[in-house]
């Protein structure tokens, strides 16, 4: 299956020289849906994983169904202020802007096995927030999945430590 074709470009968003990667003409073609969540799977099989670890917003789509046939925990990485317990935070730039994740803070255990999700690696700040947050709680991370990758912006190199898998790569902004 080409998945390139499913995802369409929006150029110019959220700003001017941005060529935005929509997720959602793939999320509505359900063939496609199942293809990435069994690769997901298939990659990081045998892994022990017992938390999938999501950034906000579009990695919840794909690490909650991921958590689900892990029979795994569900951890949110949130935006400041969206969690109601106590939480850590960590802060991060992105090609575009500088955010921050909150996790609560009894969310990893030290020991658990944890695969991170989001939608999209592209400089690796965001990927790296959530790797450092997990790290704060002493969690094991065995990957990282991603639907798509930006291989021309270099994320990787943040995170050459870990067990990366995307199944779609731009090479170049297109």
């Amino acid at each position: 299956m080409e998945l390139k074709d499913k995802i369409r470009t929006v150029p110019h968003f959220p700003k001017q020289g941005i060529f935005f990667k929509d997720i959602t003409t793939l999320l509505q073609d359900p063939h496609a849906f199942r293809h990435v969540i069994r690769e997901m799977l298939n990659h990081f099989d045998g892994k022990k994983i017992n938390i999938v670890a999501c950034a906000e917003s579009r990695g919840f789509i794909f690490g909650a169904v991921l958590a689900h046939e892990l029979h795994a925990s569900f951890v949110p990485l949130r935006k400041p202020g969206k969690l109601p317990s106590k939480t850590i935070k960590q802060e991060f730039k992105t090609e575009y802007s500088t955010d921050a994740f909150e996790i609560h803070e009894d969310a990893v255990k030290e020991g658990d096995n944890i695969l991170i999700v989001d939608d999209l690696l592209a400089t690796g700040g965001t990927s790296k927030a959530a790797c450092d947050l997990i790290n704060k709680l002493k969690g094991n991370i065995v990957g990282m999945a991603f639907l798509i990758e930006l291989t021309f912006l270099k994320g990787r190199d943040l995170l050459k430590d870990y067990d990366i898998f995307s199944l779609i790569s731009y090479d170049k902004e297109e």
